[in-house]
């Protein structure tokens, strides 16, 4: 497959799933504001995840919901907003068009088409949660129509490969934020968690009914670490990314990506062997910011070894 058309497919599933990222954060965060009124703390998650907070603060010195909403859903001046990555998704699939279904393109391209309809008539803290269900549900359909329509050739790993770098790297990140925003908080009685929080924080990746069907008890920061960071059967975890990474690499023809294979296996590996104890030894914000560091360094390889054109 030549480059070009490999990366078209990679970027359009990585930012579908960036769009249905910024959408759960968000939904989350306007709940989270709302419950703790007048908190701040709880606006800027979104923006301190996708690295966007001193681009937003230049615009707007105090952060109001409606100002964050807009700024992360539907500004076509933020290259990060969900309006941006749906763009970029339907740009990227119209270059590979011949290499999908009819239905796949007709999901993105009316996705698209919807899209743009909700920016010309805007949000606001009422319409923003019926906007934001509407991203999941649209970012949903297009994984379930990829997976139910495309052959298993090339053209099938390349958009898994971008969707699973993309999960990995937000639960990595959302992880890490939510992890300081708790332990820079005020201060609690000993051994009293911030429940709202946690329970936040598992929301914003679908995994709240996930760990209470799981653990059936409180909520710890070992035990949430531990379903996010470690556990197989969690889908958006770090380790059932890297496990669904490490199989689609291996599924990827050719000798161009020894070093991307290596490397993700690498990392599966350590998460594979790693336990939550050894994790909290090392302190798991260090632990976190390895771990981002290596799925950055991982997308760099992958886009080094099989999207440069040569």
């Amino acid at each position: 497959m030549l480059s070009r058309m490999a990366e078209c497919l990679y970027w359009m599933a990585r930012n579908m799933e960036r769009a249905e990222n910024t959408a759960r954060l968000l939904d989350v965060s306007l709940q989270m504001s709302l419950l703790h009124a007048g908190s701040q703390d709880d606006l800027l998650v979104p923006l301190d995840v996708t690295g966007t907070t001193g681009d937003f603060l230049q615009r707007q010195a105090v952060p109001r919901a409606s100002d964050v909403l807009h700024y992360l859903a539907l500004d076509g001046e933020t290259p990060g907003s969900i309006f941006n990555c749906i763009r970029r998704a339907r740009e990227n699939a119209h270059v590979v068009r011949v290499k999908m279904s009819t239905e796949m393109w007709e999901q993105i391209n009316g996705t698209w088409l919807e899209a743009r309809e909700w920016q010309q008539s805007g949000l606001d803290t009422h319409t923003a949660s019926t906007f934001l269900d509407w991203v999941k549900q649209r970012s949903h359909l297009f994984r379930g129509i990829s997976y139910g329509t495309m052959l298993r050739n090339d053209t099938f790993q390349f958009s898994r490969l971008g969707t699973f770098i993309e999960r990995a790297d937000n639960t990595a990140r959302i992880l890490n934020v939510k992890t300081k925003q708790i332990r820079d908080g005020e201060p609690q009685a000993e051994n009293i968690l911030d429940y709202y929080q946690w329970a936040a924080l598992l929301r914003s990746v679908s995994a709240f009914e996930a760990f209470r069907d799981t653990y059936r008890d409180s909520i710890t920061p070992e035990r949430v670490a531990e379903l996010l960071i470690l556990r197989p059967d969690m889908p958006r975890s770090l380790r059932a990314c890297l496990d669904e990474i490490d199989q689609v690499l291996s599924h990827i023809e050719g000798q161009a990506g020894r070093a991307a294979r290596r490397l993700a296996s690498e990392i599966q590996a350590r998460l594979t062997y790693s336990s939550i104890e050894d994790i909290f030894s090392q302190g798991l914000e260090q632990s976190l910011d390895g771990l981002i560091e290596d799925i950055t360094r991982l997308g760099q390889v992958i886009h080094h070894s099989y999207l440069e054109v040569v």
